[in-house]
């Protein structure tokens, strides 16, 4: 066990909590406004296949990462349209989006690359030590984000939006833009850490990639009481449980079964919103939509 609990486990943890913490983000700003955002798995796929399509395009891996988060947020455009333009179910919207991006990424390859199961290499982000530039990123962004949702004029509106959409609305507050910029922030963010997995972590797409990360990310929001303190300890938590897992099956002689250790992270994320998500009260608007005429 002293060759299980190393530095390598530690930073196993913080590469696999990263791509949790982008999309957590993204999720709390949406939800903090009123939105129900299910679709963040689809934004994270968006990202990862774009972020390599255009670094495969272009040949430059910056331009890759900024159309990967650009093509996200049209997919959050999307959201935005049906469920706040046209009054969609929220929860049909994002299943929709999610839908669509695992589609439409699985059609792309074939018709790029002329292969099934992924693309070809390309450009990787640079890399500070083991791990890409993108790690201290988002746990810079944390406090970012708290700082703009509870410091300033328009983080407090977007809350207000969310929380109470009728008396922002009385209070003149244009709740449509402030919902429409939270979606959209969503679907950077979540592109930024579907990116990550694919042109940070990695250099190549493949299906499915996120592998259920965006449901993960949008149980840490809901497990931290919507707070970006609180989202960014509840990733911790599950990237700590992909980490042991991923070191338990690089560890000759660990005493877990292997195929429980694969299912470990899903384990924890279940135990930990059955026992705590009772406790957990998201913002009064959530899902709503108020009458802005």
């Amino acid at each position: 066990m002293e060759d299980f609990f190393t530095l390598d486990l530690l930073t196993r943890i913080l590469r696999v909590t990263t791509p949790l913490i982008f999309a957590a983000l993204g999720g709390l700003i949406c939800e903090r406004s009123g939105v129900i955002n299910i679709a963040l798995e689809g934004l994270m796929l968006i990202g990862a296949f774009f972020a390599v399509a255009g670094t495969y395009w272009t040949g430059n891996v910056f331009a890759g990462l900024l159309i990967g988060m650009a093509c996200a947020m049209v997919g959050a455009l999307i959201h935005a349209v049906w469920s706040i333009t046209f009054r969609g179910d929220q929860i049909v919207v994002g299943t929709a989006v999610n839908l669509i991006a695992l589609g439409l990424t699985a059609f792309l390859v074939k018709a790029i690359w002329g292969a099934a199961g992924g693309s070809d290499r390309v450009h990787s982000l640079p890399k500070v030590g083991s791990m890409s530039i993108l790690v201290p990123v988002a746990f810079a962004l944390v406090p970012v984000v708290a700082f703009i949702l509870f410091r300033t004029k328009q983080g407090l509106r977007l809350q207000a939006c969310g929380e109470h959409p009728q008396a922002a609305v009385s209070a003149g507050i244009d709740i449509t833009r402030y919902r429409y910029l939270a979606v959209l922030s969503s679907g950077l963010l979540a592109g930024l850490g579907g990116a990550y997995l694919s042109i940070g972590n990695l250099n190549y797409f493949t299906l499915d990639m996120t592998n259920g990360r965006g449901f993960i990310a949008l149980a840490a929001v809901i497990l931290g009481g919507w707070s970006p303190w609180g989202a960014l300890a509840a990733a911790l938590l599950f990237g700590a449980a992909e980490g042991v897992q991923v070191q338990g099956q690089s560890t000759p002689g660990f005493p877990i079964s292997s195929d429980l250790m694969v299912a470990m992270p899903y384990i924890v994320t279940l135990i930990a919103i059955t026992l705590f998500v009772k406790t957990r009260s998201g913002p009064a608007g959530l899902g709503t939509h108020a009458t802005t005429s």
